[in-house]
């Protein structure tokens, strides 16, 4: 239920902060005064559309705060502690704030979320059915949309969503085979060359690096026997060489620490020395003794390296992207060679889930059509009480393409006339008529599944646009009963409707300082009356329309 709304700079309303309470909360004023803003406000808090065109002109910016009490719904309860928003003693406050560049920003509980959480946050907490909802009965999607609700079989809905999106996918991905199937045959071809000639080749990994260093070697091997012969020569086998350099300093040292020892650490810093040039002599050694030309191994790496060069320039800039390469084109050679196995596997699928699918939205068919019955029942007898007795309601199932809801299309027929030919809601309903079939639609709907869900808050705008006299009473009459556990908000004109009011809201348009300001005062006792009365008698209010206005409210409490 919607406790308290507060509507900041938004079109002509620079602040107005109103209670609802539970009950019909009835809002009216005269043409052009506002009245809708706070339909429209709600609308924002349930994830409508904002727009910048919204924000009151020399503000920054537009502000709509509700709150509201939260239902005890599992549902909501998931959404809520998923998008970590906390409420607050049972109460949930929402925020919408429109900036005047456009952008718009979205609050619950004081945390940011997104305008798509208050779209499936909305459900749980109310429902707006305005003109333009009206003329959404019209659409299929709209007149399915209505029948499921009142049907309560989300079980065998939500099984028939996932079975077709299955199914499409499989089909889907059918398709994509049968489409690609004779490009992969040729690809498969170059594949296969591919990777037969990588193969072939019996590429390593970093094997063009070891054989550039064995390369450069043998084409520098003269060079490189006179440097290791030279150094050899300096470490060990001159003699003036550094070893036996180190061998002297080495028996002197000796000599020395047999005397004073404390040039042990030198001695053993030399002894240190002494291995490691001795080491190092000999791997010089044996280094040149393994240095000698080799024409014929030089060619081998050449026409070696030459071959891995023109992979490179082929499959990739290194080695690694060659073998990368190889075992792509062995996967796609391998998936290929499985794809029959899995077009089989896929069709097999298909066949399975269409089938179920067969099955499943068969029995939700049928459950429509059960549904169709007792709410063509309970619409008629709804418009019965809206003055609207004789007129023939029936929903009629035809069969559709295959789609996420079903195997139905779904219209609403109406006989205005007893004897007429039942016809398609848009050929025949006038306004008002279209008026007292929503209202019809929406009361037999709630009054099913008011046992099964918790009460929410209806808002009606205008739901009365063109009636008047007894079908507004009615009408009047039936908000009220839907208010009895349901709380209603309802934007108004009529006097007969006002009047049946639990708490009622006057809308009117002010000038202030040069400025048109709208504000919202809830009325009692005489104020309501006089408002009643100019509803009824329009700019000058007449005892007589007072009179009037006291004789509907007494009316209305009976």
């Amino acid at each position: 239920m919607l406790v308290e709304l507060l509507v900041e700079n938004y079109a002509v309303v620079e602040r107005a902060r109103l209670r609802f309470h539970r009950g019909l909360n009835l809002l009216t004023g005269e043409t052009g005064s506002g009245k809708s803003i706070v339909v429209d406000s709600l609308a924002l808090l349930f994830g409508g559309r904002s727009s910048a065109d919204s924000v009151r002109s020399g503000a920054d910016r537009t502000r709509i705060t509700g709150i509201f009490e939260l239902p005890e719904d599992a549902g909501l309860r998931i959404l809520i502690d998923g998008a970590g928003v906390e409420a607050e003693d049972g109460e949930l406050l929402i925020a919408r704030e429109i900036l005047a560049n456009g952008k718009s920003r979205a609050f619950a509980g004081g945390r940011p979320v997104t305008a798509a959480f208050l779209r499936d946050a909305a459900p749980f907490f109310g429902d707006i059915h305005g003109q333009h909802e009206q003329q959404r009965l019209f659409s299929a999607d709209a007149q399915l949309a209505i029948l499921d609700e009142f049907a309560q079989d989300h079980v065998l809905a939500a099984q028939v969503r996932e079975l077709y999106r299955e199914w499409a996918s499989c089909r889907h991905s059918l398709a994509e085979w049968e489409k690609n199937e004779q490009e992969k045959l040729r690809l498969a071809d170059l594949w296969s060359f591919q990777r037969k000639e990588i193969e072939s080749a019996q590429v390593k990994a970093g094997e063009d690096a070891a054989l550039e260093n064995e390369r450069v070697v043998l084409k520098n091997v003269t060079r490189l026997q006179e440097a290791a012969a030279a150094a050899y020569d300096a470490l060990y086998d001159a003699p003036e060489s550094a070893y036996g350099q180190l061998r002297a300093g080495l028996r002197r040292l000796e000599e020395l620490c047999r005397i004073d020892a404390s040039l042990a650490g030198a001695l053993e810093s030399v002894k240190a020395a002494e291995i490691a040039a001795g080491e190092a002599s000999a791997a010089v050694r044996d280094y040149l003794d393994k240095l000698e030309a080799d024409p014929a191994r030089l060619d081998e790496i050449e026409s070696r390296l030459a071959t891995l060069e023109r992979l490179k320039r082929k499959y990739g800039p290194t080695l690694a992207d060659v073998l990368a390469f190889l075992t792509n084109a062995e996967k796609q050679l391998g998936a290929i060679e499985t794809a029959g196995e899995r077009k089989a596997a896929l069709e097999t699928r298909r066949a399975d889930l269409e089938v179920q699918y067969r099955s499943v939205a068969g029995q939700l068919s049928e459950r429509r059509l059960e549904a169709a019955h007792e709410l063509s029942r309970r619409v008629e007898r709804e418009l019965k009480s809206l003055a609207l007795a004789g007129t023939e309601f029936r929903i009629e199932l035809k069969e559709a393409e295959w789609s996420a809801d079903g195997i139905d299309r779904i219209e609403f027929l109406i006989s205005a006339n007893t004897g007429e030919e039942a016809r398609p809601l848009e050929r025949v309903a006038s306004g008002g008529e279209l008026s007292r079939i929503a209202l019809a639609l929406k009361t037999a709907a709630r009054v099913a599944t008011r046992k099964t869900s918790v009460p929410r808050t209806l808002v009606f705008d205008e739901v009365d646009a063109g009636i008047g006299g007894a079908v507004a009473e009615a009408v009047g009459r039936r908000l009220k009963e839907l208010s009895q556990a349901d709380q209603v908000l309802c934007v108004t004109h009529l006097a007969q409707v006002a009047g049946f009011a639990d708490h009622h809201y006057l809308v009117e348009k002010r000038e202030v300082k040069g400025r048109t300001v709208a504000e919202v005062e809830e009325l009692s006792g005489e104020a309501r009356t006089r408002e009643i009365g100019r509803m009824l008698s329009g700019q000058r209010l007449t005892p007589e329309a007072l009179k009037h206005a006291e004789q509907l409210l007494k009316l209305a409490r009976e």
